[in-house]
């Protein structure tokens, strides 16, 4: 599908963003798992969780992220907090794709380290950030750094927490940070975060938006990764300079039901 002007485009895909941000979005989507939750700290927990599960059937990931979640009692941050070495004996048997026990013990691990220096997982994001950033590669890169810097992180886990440093489109972690970063009156993303701005995010960026975005014009690169993430981020701040990642609606959206 071609637009013949920057205006014609915009209005087509406000209007698809009206169509799919909001609350029957929510219903089919990992999202859902952390809507489950009032504490800020449980929410932004559950949704680290079940982005990084986020990748084959969403049915399947959903029910994936709430067995994990069950096994937190349901109250993931006293778990993460409070936990003894007994209670970790559950997740010997976790699994997801290729998402095993070594990995859901050392994620447990890090945000266990974290939240007793930190009020927020924002932070691991945000330390080395700047201000005056154009988007979030910089807490990003840095980010990835952190995770791993405990003593003896498991070189296989290293899979699962993409990093711009490897040129990785870091879709999960990308779309992780849309739901703490956003804020409008749909209800969708969560907006707890302040320090990261929307204009600072990058869109998720996979196979299905990739596609969208190729007959939108939106991108010329042809491979999935970093440079073509930022490649669609900074077209689709022509469209909305403040809240570009608004957008993944509609490109998901389109690619998703739409066979577009």
């Amino acid at each position: 599908m071609q637009f013949t002007d920057i205006s014609m485009l915009k209005e087509f895909l406000d209007e698809q963003v009206m169509r799919y941000n909001c609350s029957t979005f929510i219903e089919e989507d990992p999202i859902v798992i952390p809507h489950a939750y009032t504490n800020p700290l449980d929410i932004e927990i559950a949704a680290f969780f079940v982005a990084i599960l986020a990748w084959g059937k969403r049915k399947i990931i959903i029910d994936k992220g709430k067995q994990l979640l069950n096994m937190m009692d349901n109250t993931p941050y006293d778990f993460i907090i409070n936990h003894q070495e007994k209670d970790l004996r559950p997740f010997l048997y976790f699994k997801h794709r290729t998402f095993n026990a070594i990995d859901t013990l050392y994620f447990i691990h890090f945000l266990k380290q974290h939240y007793q220096k930190h009020a927020t997982l924002e932070t691991a994001f945000t330390i080395n950030l700047s201000p005056e950033a154009n988007t979030i590669e910089e807490g990003l890169i840095h980010f990835h750094h952190l995770f791993f810097s405990l003593p003896h992180a498991p070189i296989r886990t290293r899979k699962h927490v993409a990093t711009p440093a490897r040129n990785a489109a870091c879709k999960r972690i990308n779309m992780f940070l849309r739901w703490m970063v956003r804020k409008d009156n749909k209800g969708v993303d969560f907006g707890l975060w302040k320090t990261i701005k929307p204009h600072q995010l990058v869109c998720p960026f996979d196979v299905h938006v990739a596609r969208v975005s190729r007959k939108l014009s939106l991108i010329k690169r042809k491979t999935i990764d970093w440079q073509a993430a930022l490649e669609l981020t900074q077209n689709l701040k022509l469209l909305s300079s403040e809240d570009p990642i608004k957008y993944d609606f509609a490109l998901f959206g389109l690619g998703r039901y739409a066979s577009f």
